[in-house]
């Protein structure tokens, strides 16, 4: 069940992110649930290989080059998904932090009611 809210609330995250960055659009609901999904599968599957084969450039730049990734799997899922359109790189960048921000804030401030 948490992992169902959790899926929810990034959805719900996501679909605020118009509201607070012209660059991205979501047309619906039912788009973000779609683009939370493929957002967390490549998070889960993808990202911790890209973060391995980068790891000498992440070093060097002392862990700035995540936010890198994270912004160019925004932009990927922008590209897939019909219903989501992030405008280029700045604004997958600026979107994936954007995004997990709101996230995080829903996660904290509903996830630890539900679970009281």
């Amino acid at each position: 069940m948490r992992l169902i809210l959790t899926w929810f609330i990034n959805a719900a995250a996501l679909f605020a992110l118009p509201y607070l960055l012209s660059s991205i659009r979501i047309d619906s609901f039912l788009t973000a649930l779609m683009a939370a999904l493929v957002l967390g599968l490549l998070n889960t599957l993808i990202r911790p290989v890209l973060v391995l084969l980068t790891l000498p450039v992440t070093l060097v730049s002392l862990g700035l080059f995540i936010f890198v990734i994270n912004g160019l799997l925004f932009w990927l899922v922008g590209s897939f998904i019909a219903g989501f359109h992030v405008a280029g790189f700045w604004a997958g960048f600026f979107g994936a932090i954007t995004y997990s921000i709101v996230s995080w804030v829903l996660s904290s401030l509903l996830l630890d009611k539900a679970g009281q």
